[in-house]
């Protein structure tokens, strides 16, 4: 069996930048065994699978280690491949996920996500959570992850944490944020019980960034930026219950995996 896959940088405009994802459209649903495998093989933070049903499209993510309930990224990799290599027509498509439905519009070269927003709420800071993830944070909050707050872009950039210690801890992912210096926030996001130390850039992370740092600022159109090595950029705006989050994609690497 040959299947097609597509190696897309997503939220940015070069390679070599933003966070790699594995789009994988297939004819059927393999095995879940063979789809995380397949995920496992490719060793990127997502693999994305898409099986046309019902007249439209069913996606599903897979990281090395485990399947995922909603991936930012790898949506963005799976539209661009979808608009640009697989013939969709049209300025707006989209998937059935786990989270629902999930669109993808383009306006010339730039992508955006509409998905569901998922706002924090207080939390305690254990001492084991902030030895792990060092620094000092100002305070905690949680959705589906844990969140940290703290005082200034150049302390997010410079946390060194310990992935040993936070994979040990009860939550899902952790993201760690603060203002930016040249953008209205930035952030970090580390899920390494997830089999992820560092994710790039963090679609699904920004539907708990977005309703946050909207709060705080008073204003609905926010500009991000996932402070990570290679680093990425977002234009991002909440919409009631739901988030938008815009940005682009190149294409690294087009093949095949042979099964």
């Amino acid at each position: 069996m040959k299947i097609p896959v597509y190696q897309v940088d997503a939220f940015t405009s070069r390679v070599f930048a933003g966070n790699p994802a594995a789009v994988c459209p297939l004819d059927a649903w393999l095995p879940d065994d063979q789809l995380q495998s397949i995920a496992t093989e490719n060793n990127l933070s997502e693999t994305a699978y898409i099986v046309r049903e019902d007249g439209g499209y069913r996606i599903r993510w897979f990281t090395p280690g485990v399947e995922v309930d909603l991936c930012g990224h790898a949506t963005l990799a799976s539209g661009w491949v979808m608009f640009n290599l697989l013939g969709q027509t049209g300025d707006s498509m989209t998937f059935q996920s786990k989270s629902g439905p999930l669109s993808v519009a383009r306006a010339g070269d730039l992508l955006t996500l509409d998905f569901p927003a998922r706002p924090p709420k207080p939390v305690e800071g254990s001492d084991e959570l902030i030895a792990a993830l060092g620094g000092e944070p100002l305070e905690f909050l949680a959705a589906r992850d844990t969140m940290a707050v703290y005082g200034s872009e150049e302390e997010v950039r410079a946390l060194r944490p310990d992935f040993k210690r936070l994979a040990q801890l009860d939550a899902w992912a952790f993201i760690v944020t603060a203002t930016g210096r040249d953008c209205d926030f930035v952030s970090r996001f580390f899920a390494p019980a997830k089999g992820i130390d560092e994710d790039p850039v963090t679609g699904s992370a920004h539907c708990t960034l977005i309703p946050f740092w909207a709060g705080r600022y008073g204003k609905n159109h926010l500009h991000a930026r996932q402070v990570s090595r290679r680093g990425g950029e977002l234009f991002c705006e909440l919409a009631g219950d739901r988030v938008k989050i815009a940005g682009h994609a190149a294409l690294f690497l087009e093949g095949s995996i042979y099964l």
